[in-house]
Order: C-alpha cells, then sequence, then structure tokens
C-alpha cells in the first residue's frame, strides 16, 4: 500500500471538529487564525458540514450535539477537563506575526512562542472552545525529515 498518495490540491488527512457554536468557531477561525471559508452547509444556528482552508490544508467543522453515530463517540474539551486526544499542526511562514494575529483575537496561549530543538518556531493555543492548536515554521516536508 503507497501511503505517500496526495492529491492535486490538498491535504490527504483533514483535521475534523464539532464546536457547540459552530458559525461563531468559523467566524472566530478566520480572524484569528487566517482561515478561509471553502465551504459552510448550514440550517439557522447548525452547521452540518464547514470546510475551512490555509494553503493547501483544511479542517473540518459542525456543530456538536448529543444524537448521531458520531456524538456516541466524541465529547468536547470541557467535558473531560480540557484535556484533548489530538491536536492540530499547522505550518505558517511567520510564526511570530501569527502568533501576534491570534494573541490580538483572543487565543489563550499555552506554550509561548519560542524557537524549537528541532527546527522552526512555534507556539500552541486554544480556541474559545478548548481545541488546542499548534501553529508553527517547521516545516517537516522540507526539513529534510526522512519518508
Amino acid at each position: 500500500m503507497d501511503t505517500r498518495e496526495q492529491t492535486s490540491n490538498g491535504s490527504t488527512i483533514i483535521p475534523c471538529l464539532r464546536y457547540r457554536d459552530a458559525l461563531a468557531a468559523i467566524d472566530w477561525l478566520q480572524q484569528a487564525f487566517g482561515f478561509h471559508a471553502h465551504a459552510v452547509h448550514a440550517d439557522g444556528d447548525t452547521v452540518h458540514h464547514a470546510q475551512l482552508v490555509f494553503g493547501t490544508g483544511m479542517v473540518m467543522l459542525g456543530s456538536s450535539g448529543n444524537s448521531g453515530e458520531w456524538a456516541r463517540h466524541a465529547v468536547h474539551p470541557d467535558q473531560v477537563g480540557g484535556r484533548q486526544t489530538q491536536s492540530a499542526c499547522v505550518i505558517v511562514a511567520d510564526a511570530d506575526a501569527h502568533y501576534a494575529r491570534a494573541t490580538a483575537a483572543g487565543a489563550r496561549i499555552v506554550i509561548d512562542i519560542a524557537d524549537q530543538p528541532y527546527g522552526g518556531r512555534g507556539y500552541a493555543c486554544a480556541d474559545p472552545e478548548g481545541y488546542l492548536w499548534w501553529f508553527g515554521s517547521y516545516d517537516p516536508w522540507h526539513a529534510g525529515a526522512a519518508p
């Protein structure tokens, strides 16, 4: 099986998040992190599916709820003491400029910006609903990392 397969216009692994106020999250993620709405399918305040892009990467999100197959397997960060089992890592050209944008929009910094021992510069923050994000300039695709 060839695990190096990529689509022609983006990533093949896309994180998916569920927000209590998905419409507000979409607005905030665009303002604070620089995402752009690619598609938003909503009825009133309920977002059934949204796609936000950043460069060639994407996150998908929707409104959280207590019904449906997916809801049986997922919890919101505040239901588990704010802890996470996964997070998104976003490669940015200028980590300091991104840090300034995110902090100006009210992102809660959980790991301050710093040069990293493996290369690049980055920081970690939480969005308004408690999801963790890492933003940094280290790009493993162009850092001589082994396949």
